[in-house]
């Protein structure tokens, strides 16, 4: 996708509101998928044949780290370093998922569908955000 469809998907050409949107959408889906796993650990660990406790887990990780993301996205102008490190986060989170579906899990269908279908979601918000933020600051070293 061009930063004009980014744009578009963000439904402003601003940079500063694109990467604040996508950092706020990131924080939504996250918060509500970690407070899922948090909630409903039991069952959706036996629909997904993931151990509850891996879900309980990742669900207070998941949490902490939306309300992270959210404290950005409601800052005037997020931080660089910040954004960065979520984008990198979440790019890590997308292949570790990958990882975990060929090296230890052992996911019924339903998991097998699951693992990958958000590992590909996480990795969209970093690659919009990426975009966004690239849009606001140019195409410089963040060192500089």
């Amino acid at each position: 996708m061009s930063a004009t469809q980014f744009a578009a998907l963000a439904r402003t050409n601003e940079p500063q509101t694109m990467l604040r949107r996508f950092l706020a959408l990131d924080a939504a889906v996250t918060g509500v998928n970690g407070v899922a796993y948090l909630v409903a650990s039991g069952p959706l660990g036996r629909l997904l044949d993931v151990g509850s406790g891996l879900l309980l887990a990742l669900g207070l990780v998941l949490t902490v780290y939306a309300a992270g993301v959210a404290w950005l996205a409601s800052r005037r102008q997020p931080p660089v370093l910040p954004v960065w490190a979520v984008i990198e986060i979440n790019l890590a989170w997308a292949v570790l998922s990958f990882v975990a579906l060929a090296v230890w899990l052992s996911p019924s269908t339903a998991g097998a569908v699951w693992i990958p279908l958000q590992a590909l979601t996480v990795a969209g918000f970093a690659l919009a955000q990426h975009v966004a933020l690239r849009a606001l600051t140019g195409p410089q070293d963040i060192s500089d």
